[in-house]
């Protein structure tokens, strides 16, 4: 097994995530309108929504990928405009697109962010990484051949790699096989394992409620919900009985 770096505990951890009005448009449309929350230091949040609804603007937004329009979010205490790097320092993004370079291998798709981490880049040190995701037998193949599946695999042992203390998962089962699901739930045991903060964007919403301590429900940007991830699935206005297709 690939072992993580555990986190430094310290009193910035008391608030891990923290956005105040964020608010994020595109072209007319606002994609996030006025969302305040705060989010304790390890704990795990399910973030559901229709489509469109804003989750993945929302975690991007997070991570520094993007700028919101209006409003503060903030990383431990640092601030993803002023902060950025701190903040991408100390966190790590599994966004919906793998963002994978397609002309490299496995092995060299995780290279790259190690050196970049200043991390070691060693075959030997990443293979574990890819035996994680079950791709160790892949490492030599080019991006290029592999299925979407595997691509998230790749994508999620990056995510591994970056060791974030707020780790950011936008539909983590997407692409994915059953084994695949599997994955997934074991690699979030590992995270909130070793302390880390996870916010995790799932159109499973069953699954996603027995993993996470609390749900956050966006509504056309808007947080229209927020409570026990147990509770979710009815308070949030998202039976999964009742949910019309197209429901994110």
């Amino acid at each position: 097994m690939y072992h993580l770096r555990p986190m430094v505990p310290g009193p910035e951890n008391a608030c891990a995530v923290e956005a105040s009005g964020l608010c994020r448009r595109y072209g007319p449309r606002w994609a996030l309108a006025e969302v305040s929350f705060r989010i304790s230091g390890g704990s795990s949040v399910m973030i559901a929504g229709r489509n469109g609804s804003g989750k993945s603007t929302l975690l991007r937004l997070l991570a520094t990928a993007i700028r919101p329009d209006r409003g503060t979010a903030r990383i431990l205490g640092w601030n993803v405009e002023t902060d950025r790097e701190e903040v991408r320092r100390r966190s790590a993004l599994l966004s919906h697109h793998s963002y994978l370079y397609e002309e490299f291998t496995a092995l060299e798709n995780l290279q790259v962010p190690a050196r970049f981490l200043g991390r070691d880049a060693s075959r030997g040190a990443l293979l574990p990484l890819l035996e994680e995701v079950a791709l160790a037998d892949r490492a030599d193949d080019a991006v290029s051949t592999f299925s979407a599946g595997m691509r998230k695999r790749l994508a999620l042992a990056r995510t591994l790699l970056q060791g974030g203390e707020v780790v950011l998962l936008d539909e983590p089962y997407g692409e994915l096989d059953p084994p695949g699901f599997r994955l997934v739930d074991r690699l979030f045991g590992v995270f909130k394992k070793r302390g880390a903060t996870v916010l995790m964007a799932t159109h499973l919403l069953e699954r996603g409620s027995a993993l996470c301590d609390d749900g956050l429900v966006l509504e056309q940007g808007r947080l229209a919900w927020f409570g026990s991830a147990r509770d979710l699935p009815r308070s949030g206005g998202l039976d999964p009985a009742t949910l019309p297709e197209g429901i994110a």
